[in-house]
């Protein structure tokens, strides 16, 4: 590995600065190293886990004890070694998913308030499992891009491209009109998902942990469809009915 510049200034501690972004844990600096649209301003490192990756000489890194970079991410999270501090990634449009190929039968995913961190990350890294061309989140009902989400995804948040609206309805409205089969995950629908999802290019839309999916946006999907789960449990995580759906819907597209 090529030896980068290291800084020799104390590894500072407190909140990103504004608009900047920190992420840690293994998979998801590398897979943010390697996002050519991320743009990295510092880097913090234990020097045996520096040992193993490739840093981009211009990269400024300040070689951290695992007690220092500990103080610097979410308590209790762990670092493995690694931390970033980043710009946010750039502005995504719904618009410049909708073109996609007829016979392109990949999922986008819809999420209704969903606003836990862990869950955002945990539906990224199934949606780059499992194919999704986007996930799509009201600006205003879900967390903003973190070091908590990008630690979940592993590396997804710098894969899945992740579009934030500001009006959901309309969202699944320009969904439709690029010929997305709206499906909205309720247990209380007739249909199951296997059947909602045959020969059809879905938009798979997933309400909030606990309240579930708004009337509302219930109103503006084209199907309701059921996850076949045992009467002995009432509904799953949000996360899981996403990874279950998103499996469904690689298993109808063969």
């Amino acid at each position: 590995m090529e030896k980068s510049k290291v800084m020799s200034k104390k590894p500072h501690r407190g909140a990103p600065s504004s608009k900047a972004v920190r992420i840690w844990g293994r998979h998801a600096v590398i897979a943010a190293l390697a996002n050519e649209e991320r743009v990295i301003t510092k880097m913090w490192g234990t020097r045996e886990a520096l040992a193993t990756i490739d840093v981009p000489p211009s990269l400024p890194i300040t070689p951290s004890s695992p007690a220092e970079m500990a103080m610097m991410v979410s308590p209790g999270s762990p670092h493995q070694g690694l931390v970033i501090e980043a710009e946010a990634l750039p502005d995504r449009w719904l618009s410049d998913f909708l073109s996609q190929p007829q016979e392109d039968r990949r999922p986008i995913v819809v999420l209704d308030q969903v606003t836990d961190p862990q869950n955002i990350g945990a539906i990224l890294r199934s949606a780059a499992a499992f194919d999704a061309v986007a996930i799509v989140t009201q600006d205003r009902h879900s967390p903003p891009e973190s070091g908590t989400i990008a630690r979940a995804a592993s590396g997804a948040l710098e894969i899945v491209p992740w579009v934030r609206v500001v009006n959901l309805s309309r969202a699944l409205d320009e969904l439709a009109e690029g010929d997305y089969w709206r499906i909205g995950l309720s247990g209380d629908a007739r249909d199951t998902i296997g059947t909602a999802l045959a020969k059809v290019r879905p938009a798979l839309v997933l309400g909030a942990e606990g309240a579930g999916m708004r009337h509302n946006t219930g109103e503006h999907c084209d199907q309701l469809a059921r996850l076949p789960i045992s009467p002995r449990m009432e509904s799953l995580n949000v996360s899981n009915a996403a990874a279950i759906a998103l499996y469904a819907a690689a298993a109808a597209r063969g």
